[in-house]
């Protein structure tokens, strides 16, 4: 019996200059503690505000289960674990588009927007799939099909209906609305450096020498528990200006 449960060791080994297997480990801890967070805080709150909370929490919760995965896919491989990294995304992307709904429904927002920004982000994680894992010699046009979703996205929360609700709505509203477009503009450009280091294409020589999982790993960190800091800060002022 003791043989058998070694030939199954619980931790695995990570070298000291594994900087990867470092942020898949940090990257899941990370999760692992705000998930917690916004579950364990969501009482704290005016029930309006519970349910962009509770999504704050699923978005780190999926993602804490998805690098528990990668990060012992990445210790027994040594390869990066795309499948499951982009699994991550089909499910945690769209309910960050779901979190501009939710904060903007104060002001009226209609449930198009949440299905439009989710179908725009669906189209930018498929297609980023089938350059980075399907189509690699086609990488730039899958990766350009990619972005101009993104860029769709980028417009509709900064100058379209998003943005136009967001100022009708005003205060905190507007502020963490303005945060989240940030995050969304700057965060989320992190992602493309990732794909051009690990897709073959014209900008090889620009990006090759950047490991594409850490770009990855940090991206996730920064973008998933910054969006939920944000509506949490948002949900504290709202909460605290009714009372």
């Amino acid at each position: 019996m003791e043989n058998f449960l070694l030939s199954f060791p619980l931790i695995a080994k990570l070298a000291t200059n594994d900087y990867v297997g470092f942020t898949f480990f940090v990257g899941c801890m990370a999760m692992m503690a705000a998930a917690a967070f916004f579950f364990l805080s969501m009482n704290s709150f005016d029930k309006k505000w519970r349910t962009s909370i509770l999504v704050s929490g699923l978005i780190t919760f999926i993602a804490a289960v998805h690098y528990w995965y990668m990060r012992d896919y990445w210790a027994d491989f040594g390869e990066s674990p795309t499948f499951f990294r982009y699994v991550d995304w089909i499910l945690t992307v769209p309910l960050m588009c779901v979190e501009f709904f939710l904060i903007l429904k104060v002001a009226g927002a209609k449930r198009s927007l949440m299905w439009r920004l989710i179908l725009l982000s669906v189209i930018m994680l498929v297609t980023g799939y089938l350059g980075e894992a399907v189509y690699r010699d086609a990488a730039w046009i899958w990766g350009l099909i990619s972005g101009i979703a993104y860029f769709i996205i980028v417009y509709e929360i900064w100058f379209g209906t998003a943005k136009k609700l967001a100022v009708k709505a005003g205060g905190a509203v507007l502020q963490a609305h303005k945060m989240l477009c940030w995050f969304v503009l700057v965060g989320w450009a992190i992602y493309p450096l990732g794909y051009m280091a690990g897709t073959p294409g014209w900008y090889e020589g620009l990006f090759g020498g950047l490991s594409m999982d850490v770009v990855y790993n940090i991206g996730d960190a920064i973008n998933k528990i910054g969006f939920g800091l944000v509506v949490y800060n948002l949900a504290v002022v709202a909460t605290e200006e009714k009372a």
